[in-house]
């Protein structure tokens, strides 16, 4: 299979602090992989570090074959990347569809989803299509978060905790739209708490632990690998 993202032996620091500790993973063109561990393991860290978000990193992150450790972060995006913070980011003084409107395309191949496609795909977005993005709720929210990264054009998404906090039915909602994605031959790396959610979605699982990944496994595994995942996760 074609890599759309090679991660080795990448360190990563926020100040003095040392976070990643030489981890090295690996996504296939078209896979869904979600990175487990309890909070504080790196996770984030990861995604921001191949965002180029953290401070000082070292190592190797090739984006489709291409050596982007070096590249400053508007370049990395360039290189069809979209990320999903925890935090969402929405422009709280813009309706729902200005905020669909706001992001510029980062691939010159793909023109990303169209309004259409979005509100076909977020029943919910198109009701609240006028609607400020303070008057829209967690979940609409969230929707619009990732529903902005598919504008772009981006096809290797980060998708940090997508499910925190939300209700089951805005949860099922979001689970229905990886696998669409992933119909559509997406990639999506992302970070789940929600062991629940992330379970039936993921092709391959890496579990990070103090900055490195200590156990990968296959969905088909799953079962086999429950007890060390009772013990290095509590789940």
């Amino acid at each position: 299979m074609e890599k759309a993202l090679e991660v080795a032996d990448l360190h990563a620091w926020y100040g003095e602090s040392h976070i990643l500790h030489g981890l090295s993973f690996s996504v296939d063109k078209g896979e869904v992989v979600t990175l487990l561990g309890r909070n504080g393991a790196g996770r984030t860290t990861t995604l921001r570090a191949i965002m180029g978000l953290t401070g000082a990193r070292r190592g190797s992150i090739r984006i489709s074959g291409r050596e982007s450790i070096g590249l400053p972060t508007y370049k990395v995006a360039h290189l069809g990347l979209g990320y999903c913070p925890e935090e969402r980011g929405i422009f709280s003084s813009l309706s729902t569809e200005e905020n669909l409107m706001l992001p510029p395309m980062v691939s010159k191949t793909d023109r990303g989803m169209s309004i259409e496609e979005i509100y076909e795909m977020f029943p919910n977005l198109a009701e609240r299509r006028h609607s400020q993005g303070t008057r829209l709720s967690g979940g609409e929210q969230q929707m619009l978060a990732v529903a902005r990264i598919l504008r772009t054009g981006a096809r290797l998404l980060l998708l940090d905790e997508i499910s925190e906090g939300l209700a089951p039915v805005i949860v099922q909602t979001l689970a229905r739209m990886i696998t669409t994605l992933k119909e559509k031959g997406y990639t999506i790396v992302m970070v789940e708490q929600n062991f629940r959610f992330a379970a039936p979605l993921a092709d391959r699982f890496y579990v990070v632990e103090h900055g490195e990944i200590v156990e990968t496994f296959a969905a088909s595994q799953l079962q086999a690998k429950m007890p060390v995942l009772n013990e290095l996760l509590g789940v």
